[in-house]
């Protein structure tokens, strides 16, 4: 399985490194990749990040989130609309999609969450709710098939340990994750 987690200016860096650390654990081909040639890109916190190369055809495309609320980042780049373009030709393709935080904007942007469940940071709720989505405001993340979508930040790693199947216990003790990993549901 080829994965890669598709950064830009702005991204969040938990959203990001989160999942790949969990995915490089179990030994999976993940890559940090952008739209556009990149030599690199910095993180809403300030981390420099070079990427590995440009967006291909991954087996699980992951977007994180960032910079939404202040209208940077993740909503800087839905307004501009490339990562959108991009996410609806590889939804289109078959390729599935995984989102953390409000990653899932650039999703909705797209219209690919339209009268889907999904979830996103607790800030942008109403944002998402305004977008179509079929919001499921009390889940750590969404699996709606196609695209599963995380809530904010540490929730990636949940969703990323989810999407490992029968490698999550092993990879959860190896980076000492709380047991066992959450489930799609209530935080309650």
């Amino acid at each position: 399985m080829t994965i890669e987690i598709l950064l830009f200016d702005g991204f969040d860096d938990l959203d990001a490194f989160g999942p790949f650390e969990v995915f490089r654990t179990a030994g999976r081909d993940v890559r940090y990749v952008t739209v556009e040639p990149a030599g690199r890109v910095t993180s809403s916190h300030g981390t420099t990040v070079v990427p590995h190369g440009v967006l291909g055809d991954p087996d699980l495309l992951v977007i994180p989130g960032g910079g939404w609320n202040d209208r940077g980042g993740a909503y800087r780049e839905a307004k501009r609309g490339v990562i959108g373009a991009k996410l609806v030709e590889r939804h289109a393709a078959g390729r599935r999609i995984a989102s953390v935080c409000t990653g899932a904007m650039l999703l909705a942007e797209a219209g690919l969450l339209a009268g889907r469940r999904a979830i996103t940071h607790h800030t942008a709720i109403e944002d998402l709710r305004a977008a179509g989505a079929d919001v499921a405001e009390d889940e750590r993340y969404v699996d709606a098939g196609d695209i599963v979508t995380a809530g904010g930040v540490t929730s990636g790693i949940d969703m990323a340990l989810y999407l490992l199947g029968d490698d999550a216990q092993a990879v959860r003790r190896e980076i000492e994750w709380p047991a066992p990993p959450r489930s799609a549901g209530s935080l309650g």
